[in-house]
This record gives structure tokens, C-alpha cells and sequence, in this order.
């Protein structure tokens, strides 16, 4: 048992439960906080992100059932979202062994700017409008990039609804519960292509950390007014998206 509870395990514990504050306040940032901690301790992508959605599966059903309880979700929203995110998971974690590094920069081009819009629209006094148009497609793709980079679903799915005009609650609630669905069907695809799953108690460590962080980050998303979530949401995605770029120079 002690072999098992190491200072690495707690570690990755403690990344877990921060990520998922990010993800869960915000509707991202999990996928991209594991898998770059993951990748500089060594790991190859395709294990990477296999690890990152075991542990998610954790995490996104217990942000999801969080979200639910504090009313965050938007049905219909979610229903659109649902179908054509799993279809893209399970593409692009087929396609990951020979596309990830060469889609990564290309995404953090376009996360970047949503970023960029999304700050601007905070300053804007237009209310909210919901998004009902291009959903299936936003979903398709914001999952095939999450499977291949190992995290990209909330920035780019959260980020262009927001980005769009839609409500900040209503987003980040829908699009944390559609990810459950996204990171299953992307965890169960990994393991039928790569046979076996390694790093079991870096999974345990990162879903643990996560399932306790994610109903604090659901009560979070129901007291933070509209103005500074916009504001916090832009300035994450502008900050990982350049970082991302400046590792492909």
C-alpha cells in the first residue's frame, strides 16, 4: 500500500483537483494541464492521452452530475453536442498516432484568437444570445482534436460558443456534461487500439484529485458574475494556446 500512495501519486493527485477547478469553473483546461505534466515527465502521446480520458471519465461524470444539480446544463445544448462529439472522439483517437503534432499548432491558432474574441465580448453590454446554429460540427471537431492532443475540447468548444455569444453558465455546464461522453468513447477506443493501459495509478491519482474538485468548481460557476468569467475564460485560452504555439516553433 505504501508503494502504491507515493509522493508522485499525491502529486499527480494535487494536479488532478487543480485541473479540474480550471475545467469545471471555466468548461476547460483538464485535458491540457495533465497531458502537458504527463508528457515532460516522458510518456509517449498516444499513452498520454489515453491516461488523461481514463482519468476524465472520473472526473467529467462527477462535473457533470454536479452541473446538473446546480441547473448549469442546457438540455438542448447538450443534445446537440452529444452524438457528434462522440463520432469525432472515437475518429481521432484512431488518427492520433500520425496527426497529433501536425493539427496542434493549427488549433492553438484558432483557440488563440477565439481567446482574443471572447475577452472582447466581455466588454460588450449585448446580452447573451443561445447558440443553436453549426453545433454539430463545433462538436465533431472539438472532440477529434481532444482525442489527438490529448485536450482541446473545452477551449475549443466552450471558447467558440462564448465566443459566439452564448450564456456563460449554460455553456460551461453543457459542454463539461457532453465531455463525460466524449472521454468514454475516447478511453474505450484507446483501449481496444492499444490492447492494454498502463500508468493505473497516475489514472486513479488524476480522477481521484478531479472527483473532488468538481462539484467546488460547479458551486463556482453559479457565483462568479458574467463580466469576470468572460474575462477569466479569454485569458486562459490566450495563455495555453500561445504556449502551445511557442513549443511547435
Amino acid at each position: 500500500m505504501t508503494d502504491f500512495f507515493t509522493t508522485e501519486f499525491f502529486t499527480y493527485l494535487g494536479i488532478g483537483f487543480l485541473a479540474q477547478m480550471v475545467d469545471g469553473a471555466l468548461g476547460m483546461a483538464y485535458g491540457l494541464t495533465s497531458s502537458s505534466c504527463l508528457m515532460a515527465v516522458g510518456l509517449p502521446p498516444a499513452t498520454v492521452s489515453a491516461t488523461v480520458h481514463l482519468a476524465e471519465t472520473l472526473t467529467t461524470g462527477a462535473s457533470a452530475i454536479s452541473h446538473h444539480s446546480f441547473g448549469n446544463i442546457d438540455k438542448a445544448l447538450f443534445k446537440r453536442l452529444l452524438i457528434p462529439g462522440i463520432m469525432g472522439a472515437v475518429l481521432g483517437a484512431y488518427v492520433l498516432t500520425w496527426s497529433g503534432d501536425v493539427l496542434k499548432p493549427w488549433v492553438a491558432g484558432y483557440t488563440l484568437i477565439m481567446g482574443a474574441v471572447v475577452i472582447m465580448k466581455a466588454f460588450r453590454t449585448v446580452p447573451p444570445n443561445s447558440v443553436t446554429t453549426h453545433l454539430a460540427p463545433l462538436g465533431f471537431f472539438g472532440a477529434f482534436m481532444d482525442s489527438v492532443g490529448g485536450g482541446g475540447w473545452g477551449p475549443i468548444v466552450a471558447s467558440t460558443l462564448l465566443a459566439r455569444g452564448n450564456h456563460v453558465r449554460t455553456t460551461i455546464g453543457s459542454v463539461n456534461a457532453v465531455e463525460f461522453f466524449v472521454t468514454l468513447a475516447s478511453s474505450i477506443t484507446f483501449i481496444i487500439a492499444l490492447g492494454t493501459i498502463s500508468h493505473w495509478s497516475i489514472v486513479l491519482a488524476l480522477g481521484l484529485g478531479g472527483m473532488v474538485a468538481a462539484p467546488l468548481a460547479a458551486w463556482a460557476t453559479t457565483r462568479v458574475a458574467h463580466k469576470p468569467m468572460m474575462i477569466l475564460v479569454g485569458v486562459l485560452i490566450i495563455a495555453l494556446s500561445a504556449r502551445t504555439l511557442l513549443k511547435s516553433l
